[in-house]
């Protein structure tokens, strides 16, 4: 500490009249002799004879060097020009320092020691353009450096949940059916596809905006919009945030963090295809109707929450980065309350087009439900779903404190990234890995309390099997531990698939039974099948819960969710 309540004033010295020094010589800003009052050139006149008899030099002599190649040089150079005597020093008591030896900081930088009568000393201090200097050497206080009290880890649960889904806009209607093993999966019926080669979806046949949006908007917005307040604002009812429990809240400590993976594809399409004819024919809201914030953005406009609002897209890892961070501005008491998922809707044409020119979807079009067939052989592509998902994050005395219901607690989670490809898993899946054994540091969880995953599995020859084995890795010793995939039912739906697959893990911690993975007829070789779920449901009683989400760019998230004990 004395080192440091040293250091910090010379450190603050040398900076101080460095600056001063080159202001006051350099030629571009000096005024002439001329233009100088009298008492200033008397003043000029005044500190060269003290700088004369204080150091025996000239200026120019000082600074000539400068030129040497030490930095000792350099420093005395600037210290001599303002320095106001050894003598000064040894009067403020920080010669006697031993850090600095007998002459203080003149021995330190290898000054002269020159002797001074107190009428030199008391002109050097009143003339010096160094103001700066006198308050460097007289701090008020000694700095000193407070550690951050420690307090115990604010706990984060979830009290409400929303989905709008190929299954259900229900959180107990869409996991009945899940359980039940009914696919969402059925031919695209909102536009004309013959001409593609994929023509199936896990589209939404059947939806309305009628008390959750606003009918003005509703004409407007993009379906990711309208499917994300829609999905939002059940979420706050499914929470028992009724307008008088929204109306004790703190709004400035309530946010929402729900991402997309693809924005508003159908609107930012039809400005392009109005652009055609002429920009006058463009929609007004096409640009911030289009961009993957805006949903959060007019979420929290609606409810007036001020708190933390952005989204996050980092394709279909989305909405697990989104809860990951949600829950960590409520763990640094940033916020109490968050509404965080993610939503997608981009089956059009353009949507199914890119995704058929990437070669990632299923081509089974004559049995729409056969088609997603995660750690099946015979799974040739993904199926496109969309919808969105979002949960109701509270910190823990917040919740206990309004009497609200919690489903479970968020124990923590982790991101990666493959560096490696845009498109296709790392080889050895060693970012899926490091994820996983990332999050389960984080979270304080051991590899034997995780007895359920609902895992990525998208129904792809490559992806399926690579994280297979990386859970295998982390979790082969396991003997309890169960693997389903949700996309077997329901499609992908890109960012908003881990938001709707973290209340599939949240349902099956609260019934105590899991989903099964229906079109797993013909298991991979690579798969071991006592590890995967089966064509029916299981009773199972989950002690943690793991839910994997990965996104092209190599993006890898692992979250976990267990009872509220």
């Amino acid at each position: 500490m004395a080192a440091w309540s040293v250091a910090s004033p010379l450190c603050t010295w040398l900076v101080a009249a460095c600056m001063s020094a080159s202001f006051q010589d350099s030629h571009s800003i000096s005024p002439p002799a001329s233009s100088l009052s009298p008492s200033k050139r008397l003043s000029r006149r005044l500190r060269r004879k003290i700088l004369t008899q204080c150091g025996g030099s000239s200026s120019s002599n000082r600074f000539s060097s400068i030129s040497g190649s030490s930095f000792q040089g350099l420093v005395s150079s600037y210290l001599g020009y303002l320095e106001p005597c050894s003598e000064y020093y040894i009067s403020r008591g920080l010669a006697s320092l031993g850090f600095f030896g007998d002459t203080g900081f003149t021995s330190l930088f290898g000054s002269r020691t020159v002797r001074t009568n107190r009428r030199q000393r008391m002109l050097n201090r009143s003339t010096h353009s160094g103001e700066a200097v006198a308050v460097a050497l007289e701090p008020a206080q000694e700095v000193s450096t407070k550690k951050k009290p420690i307090t115990k880890q604010r706990r984060v649960v979830v009290t409400g949940m929303g989905v709008v889904t190929p299954l259900g806009h229900d959180p107990d209607v869409f996991y009945d059916n899940l359980l039940e093993g009914v696919s969402g999966i059925s031919k695209i019926e909102t536009f004309d596809c013959d001409q593609f080669p994929t023509r199936i979806a896990g589209e939404i046949k059947s939806f309305s905006t009628d008390g959750w949006v606003a009918p003005k908007l509703a004409k407007r917005m993009d379906k990711f919009m309208l499917y994300m307040l829609t999905a939002g604002k059940k979420a706050l009812a499914d929470g028992g945030i009724t307008e008088d429990v929204m109306g004790g809240l703190d709004k400035t400590r309530c946010g929402v963090l729900i991402g997309s993976a693809m924005g508003g594809m159908k609107v930012f399409n039809d400005a392009i295809e109005a652009l055609r004819i002429s920009y006058k024919k463009m929609n007004p809201f096409c640009v911030p109707f289009a961009t993957t914030n805006m949903g959060s953005a007019m979420l929290a406009m609606d409810l007036g929450w001020m708190g933390p609002n952005y989204s996050i897209s980092t394709a279909c890892a989305t909405s697990n980065f989104c809860i990951l961070n949600a829950a960590n501005h409520i763990i640094r008491g940033e916020a109490d309350v968050m509404l965080c998922g993610g939503s997608d809707a981009v089956i059009i044409p353009i949507g199914l087009g890119g995704f058929v020119a990437c070669r990632a979807l299923s081509q089974s079009n004559d049995d729409p439900t056969k088609a997603s067939r995660p750690w099946d052989i015979d799974r040739d592509g993904f199926v496109m779903g969309e919808g969105a998902g979002v949960l109701l994050l509270e910190e823990l005395e917040h919740a206990k404190k309004r009497g609200a219901n919690i489903y479970a607690e968020f124990l923590g989670g982790s991101f990666t990234c493959d560096a490696y490809h845009m498109t296709e898993p790392h080889p050895d899946g060693a970012g899926v890995i490091l994820c996983i054994e990332k999050a389960l540091a984080q979270s304080g969880v051991s590899r034997e309390d995780v007895n359920y995953i609902n895992a990525h599995a998208t129904s792809t020859p490559a992806g399926d099997l690579k994280e297979y084995q990386a859970l295998i890795h982390c979790f082969g010793q396991n003997s309890e531990l169960r693997v389903n995939s949700t996309k077997s039912m329901i499609g992908h739906l890109l960012g908003a698939a881990g938001a709707v697959e973290a209340v599939s893990v949240i349902q099956a911690l609260r019934t105590g039974w899991i989903h099964p993975n229906i079109n797993l007829e013909n298991p991979d070789a690579g798969v071991d099948t006592n590890v995967l779920v089966g064509p029916k449901k299981e009773k199972l009683k989950v002690k943690v819960g793991l839910s994997n989400s990965f996104g092209f760019g190599g993006h890898n998230s692992s979250i976990l969710f267990a009872p509220y004990k």
